[in-house]
């Protein structure tokens, strides 16, 4: 929620207050920047209202935006908390890697027209796998808990259109084209929780590797550093998406010493 400004959580809880009458809060998974898409964001909320759960998709639908869609609803256990009980996020970066813009790719990428080389990228990016202290890639420091997290998994691929809007669950049983051709170079991480600009942040430090100017090295060297003025740029909010958001066995349980339940505002 913002003053005065339209957001998705005030649109889907005025939308509620339209379904049923009642006025509900929403707990959602992380917060999404100003620019920034969410594929799969996760909220929760209660209700008294007898509303079968599954009719809760179209019921809400019909109250809300055209550029903000239910992709489903459920019922959840008594307690069960959308940001706390995550055991992972995924993100995806998108590049457009052309010398040519590309008018209905400016609010979803960040056009870069010099080349850039992803297997060095990948290399480097491996530097960040496991548990670390990613303070250097943080914008707001110090925070109300830690700056360690664990990345779990970090991959860069270049990619076609088609596949950028693409939930993963639906990536799964659709014919994609192979990975390795197309424009849109696609970095996507997971992590148990993000800081603050952390993806966009590790994302504008990768692409001076891309480049050239940096190597795997420089990157090991600024994670070590923990001070953010010499990591790279923060990448624009517009080419940052979150893909998924991960609960234990696809289901309910609740972690113990999470960083994102430590620190929700860190995403």
């Amino acid at each position: 929620m913002q003053p005065n400004q339209r957001t998705v959580q005030g649109c889907v809880e005025a939308a509620i207050e339209k379904t049923c009458g009642e006025r509900q809060r929403l707990l959602c998974a992380g917060r999404t920047d100003s620019g920034v898409h969410a594929l799969g964001q996760v909220v929760n909320f209660t209700t008294s209202a007898r509303i079968p759960p599954e009719k809760w998709r179209p019921a809400l639908q019909a109250h809300l935006p055209e550029d903000i869609i239910i992709l489903e609803s459920d019922e959840v256990p008594a307690g069960f908390h959308a940001t706390f009980w995550a055991y992972s996020k995924r993100y995806r970066y998108v590049i457009h890697n052309h010398v040519v813009s590309h008018p209905f790719l400016r609010n979803y990428s960040w056009r870069i027209g010099q080349p850039l080389n992803i297997a060095a990228m990948q290399e480097a990016a491996e530097c960040l796998l496991g548990q670390h202290d990613f303070r250097s890639f943080e914008s707001h420091w110090p925070n109300k808990a830690t700056s360690i997290r664990t990345v779990m998994d970090i991959s860069i691929q270049r990619r076609h259109l088609c596949e950028l809007l693409m939930p993963l669950s639906l990536q799964a049983q659709d014919k994609t084209p192979p990975a390795g051709q197309g424009d849109l170079i696609c970095l996507e991480i997971e992590a148990d929780g993000f800081l603050y600009n952390m993806v966009r942040t590790i994302t504008g430090t990768l692409t001076y590797v891309g480049r050239g100017t940096w190597t795997r090295h420089d990157v090991q060297r600024i994670l070590q550093a923990q001070d953010r003025s010499i990591a790279g740029g923060t990448a624009p909010a517009n080419g940052l998406f979150m893909v998924q958001v991960n609960y234990r066995d696809g289901d309910k349980k609740p972690r113990t010493e999470s960083p994102t339940a430590l620190d929700p505002d860190c995403l």
